[in-house]
């Protein structure tokens, strides 16, 4: 819930070309609310919900019409805006499952004149799918070779990986545990900072092994994919339950989280795909150059690069992602791959606000 990322992509076939990026930080108060009705949930309304599903539309909207400025184009230029949507609330296992994205649609379609792709993960829960993780398909897309293993990484809120192996057809992809969740949440609890700049804080403390197999023996880590994970799930609450009994400094907790996503990732790499050759990154995850050291520190003998080195910014390919899913669904193409997310079969994705 830092901000927006926005990108404005000329898609042709398999070619995808950026030709600008924006990013914008919500309103502080909006933060602050946003985190509020995603955590404390019980206590959030349909009043509240209400107005923080206009409010997010016109920031999404004003993002849109920003980028478009700066890259000095029309909005009659644009054919479709993809808008994935704010998370609110994540949960594909419940009995009537579902999940929640907020950012009004209409809002941001009347205010750019511009064709608005939105809601894009309900329709792989009606057919009995996680909802998620979605993007694999722009990872194969962009990285799927036939000569090589790779696994390709987002470390964003969650951290999600795709599995994109040479010898097999299926793809892989899911939720293998908290990314910058935790790490953002403590040092927001410990120093009031939102996120902990390039790991430093972290780079300050010693992992405490018991802590760390403490966490580690958390049961989803264990689950087989599909599986798809959210901060309903991971919160400052689910690791205070771990604290109670242990006197640990708070850079020491920080660093031991960071070891927490770094060995997460570890072996979901090695359970899933034991032959991995490359790891590509992305996410706001690799400017924390703690937890980088650490992903490395265990990925030894694998190539690690980012998606920036492929041409597509490692800030943005999630933003891409959806330009490039919206262009599915508005080509009436499925956009969930039914090995990744669980669903019973392919759905076109998402919601068509024509203006």
């Amino acid at each position: 819930m830092d901000g927006i990322d926005a990108v404005l992509m000329n898609i042709s076939g398999k070619h995808c070309n950026v030709l600008g990026t924006f990013d914008k930080k919500y309103p502080n108060k909006l933060r602050q609310q946003l985190l509020k009705a995603s955590q404390d949930w019980e206590n959030t309304n349909i009043d509240q919900l209400g107005r923080l599903d206009h409010w997010v539309g016109e920031v999404f909207r004003d993002a849109a019409l920003d980028l478009i400025k700066n890259c000095k184009v029309r909005a009659n230029d644009v054919i479709a805006i993809g808008s994935h949507g704010q998370t609110i609330r994540h949960q594909p296992q419940a009995v009537k499952p579902y999940t929640m994205q907020i950012g009004d649609p209409n809002v941001i379609a009347s205010g750019t004149r511009i064709t608005t792709v939105t809601d894009f993960r309900r329709r792989d829960i009606a057919v009995g799918g996680e909802g998620a993780p979605l993007t694999p398909i722009f990872h194969q897309l962009l990285f799927s070779e036939d000569k090589i293993n790779r696994v390709v990484i987002n470390i964003g809120g969650m951290t999600n990986l795709t599995i994109l192996n040479k010898d097999l057809n299926d793809i892989v992809g899911f939720d293998s545990g908290p990314g910058n969740i935790l790490i953002d949440n403590w040092i927001q609890e410990n120093l009031n900072q939102p996120i902990d700049i390039s790991g430093k804080w972290a780079g300050k403390g010693k992992v405490n092994k018991d802590l760390l197999n403490d966490l580690i023996a958390d049961p989803y880590f264990d689950l087989s994919p599909p599986k798809s994970t959210g901060f309903e799930y991971f919160n400052i609450k689910w690791l205070k339950q771990y604290l109670s009994t242990n006197t640990i400094s708070p850079e020491d907790i920080q660093r031991t989280l960071v070891c927490l996503t770094a060995e997460s990732i570890y072996r979901a790499i090695t359970q899933n795909n034991s032959d991995t050759q490359e790891v590509i990154f992305c996410g706001g995850g690799i400017k924390n150059d703690t937890l980088m050291y650490e992903v490395k520190a265990r990925l030894k003998n694998i190539k690690i690069s980012t998606t920036s080195d492929y041409g597509i910014d490692a800030n943005y390919l999630e933003a891409a992602a959806f330009a490039y899913l919206a262009k599915h669904t508005l080509s009436k193409k499925a956009g969930n791959i039914p090995s990744v997310t669980g669903a019973n079969q392919a759905e076109i994705l998402g919601g068509i606000y024509l203006v």
